[in-house]
């Protein structure tokens, strides 16, 4: 099967890899939650258009990838939410709230102020907004686990796996995903669902996580699974 990293990975890596037993599947669980991670018009622009275009105005923006993983993360609530599975969204708190230290909080041009375009940077976008039992949390670093509640709604719910989206691929994606799996969880990082502003970055990311944390497989898997789920 062809994979989004194969135009990346060079094949003495992809060889070294697979020799040393990497990239062995996970599997899915039995009572799965998703997180969906600051998908918020700070990350999106607020609208489709290349990303050069859209960074002029939201300067964290993805472009047109993170509009097209949008798409699929609505396609995946459409499945998951009568399934009852728990959505948890995470949200950036702002730089000057958060008091981001080390190279997180440099190298930035600051979000707008409220009132011009930054109003948007906090709000999720509308077209996978949050409903009816939704969990929406605030993050002050790349992990959705870092200094959040979200391990403890996790536990209450006897969550054991989790379904993640949403950006960046190879930032908070990523961070979260390590810390999954640390936490015990059967993770799946929805490949379609996650974006980035660095197109190798993101490839890259998924082939790691893939490779050593987590299963990064494709939303028609995951709908497939999820379709003949049956929650207890």
């Amino acid at each position: 099967m062809a994979r989004i990293w194969d135009d990346v990975v060079t094949e003495r890596d992809r060889l070294v890899y697979e020799a040393a037993g990497y990239g062995q599947r996970v599997g899915f669980g039995r009572t799965p939650a998703m997180l969906i991670i600051d998908v918020t018009y700070n990350f999106t622009g607020d609208k489709p258009e290349p990303i050069l275009q859209s960074v002029a105005k939201f300067s964290r923006s993805c472009g047109l990838e993170a509009w097209e993983a949008v798409s699929k993360i609505r396609q995946l609530l459409e499945v998951a939410r009568p399934k009852r599975i728990p959505v948890f969204y995470s949200i950036g708190r702002r730089e000057k709230e958060a008091l981001p230290r080390g190279r997180m909080g440099k190298n930035r041009r600051a979000v707008p102020e409220a009132g011009s375009l930054g109003n948007l940077d906090q709000k999720i976008v509308d077209e996978i907004a949050p409903q009816g039992n939704d969990v929406v949390l605030t993050k002050t670093r790349p992990s959705f686990f870092f200094e959040t509640p979200l391990l403890g709604h996790l536990h209450a719910l006897g969550v054991d796996s989790l379904l993640i989206c949403g950006c960046t691929t190879s930032g908070c994606v990523r961070a979260t995903a390590v810390d999954a799996t640390d936490y015990g969880f059967l993770t799946t990082v929805v490949e379609d669902c996650c974006f980035d502003r660095g197109q190798v970055s993101h490839k890259v990311s998924l082939f790691d996580l893939h490779q050593k944390h987590a299963d990064v497989l494709p939303l028609a898997e995951v709908l497939e699974w999820l379709e003949g789920l049956s929650i207890p």
